[in-house]
């Protein structure tokens, strides 16, 4: 693939595309139509907005319900990605889907659940999530649970990045800033993949996510492997947690260096 910025992929050539993968299982979609109609107003937009563009351009020109649109989307996302990379590569022309159920799909929650599982197979699910997190949060968290016990290791990344509070790209999780306790059972299902690969997502997943104030969760593993979490003033509610297993960030940013030396933190 030559290189381009990321926006410019979506084009005429992938309206073309996504037209070609919609025919061949809806012989009726009008192919001409929706590429001339997504030609007409994408030059002027940067890549969120032509994301969404072609999204709100599927949605004009699908005749089904959105259950059956979410379907049909389903069934052109051909074979899964079996790799860690490619996500924005290989299958960059996913990301309209996954807008489409972020944005149609809220009204449908179980065929948008298994849309997301299979676009986060391909491309990302993270952003898709989000306002179901915020209008159907407890089903959802319920979903995201069972998905970071999963065997598909695209599917525990996504219980993990979907509850970013301060995803890039994405709206804020203001529910998840103000309280993270109940996404913490997520991250207790994923804390061994998280400890041993990705010592650096963690600094960078709580440096952003979490503001470092007065006011500040910290959400990390002590020696047990056991979540504790700092909330002032409000310690004692989570966890049971006490002065003794209070965390400053010079104690975050050592987590790497002393799980390697068995070092005591806590």
């Amino acid at each position: 693939m030559a290189y381009k910025k990321l926006k410019y992929w979506f084009d005429q050539e992938l309206a073309e595309m996504l037209s070609d993968k919609l025919a061949v299982l809806k012989p009726n979609f009008p192919k001409d139509v929706f590429v001339k109609s997504v030609v007409s107003k994408i030059d002027d937009l940067e890549l969120k907005d032509r994301v969404e563009l072609i999204a709100d351009e599927m949605h004009a020109h699908l005749s089904g319900t959105i259950p059956e649109n979410i379907n049909l989307l389903v069934g052109i996302l051909g074979s899964e990605n079996e790799e860690e990379t490619g996500m924005f590569t290989n299958y960059y022309w996913i990301m309209p889907i996954a807008k489409y159920v972020e944005k149609y799909g809220i009204g449908h929650f179980e065929f948008s659940m298994n849309a997301i599982a299979e676009i986060t197979k391909r491309n990302t699910g993270e952003y898709a999530i989000r306002p179901y997190l915020v209008h159907h949060t407890k089903k959802t968290l319920s979903v995201l649970n069972g998905w970071s016990q999963h065997e598909n290791k695209h599917l525990r990344r996504l219980s993990s990045e979907g509850i970013r509070p301060r995803l890039p790209w994405a709206k804020k999780l203001d529910l998840f800033i103000e309280n993270p306790k109940p996404i913490i059972p997520i991250l207790e299902n994923l804390k061994d993949e998280l400890i041993d690969n990705c010592y650096d997502l963690l600094l960078e997943l709580y440096e952003n996510d979490f503001e470092f104030d007065e006011k500040h969760w910290l959400l990390i593993w002590d020696n047990d492997l056991k979540i504790i979490a700092r909330y002032e003033p409000i310690i004692s509610r989570i966890y049971g947690a006490d002065k003794e297993n209070e965390l400053d960030i010079s104690s975050l940013k050592r987590l790497k260096s002393a799980s390697k030396e068995n070092e005591v933190l806590f």
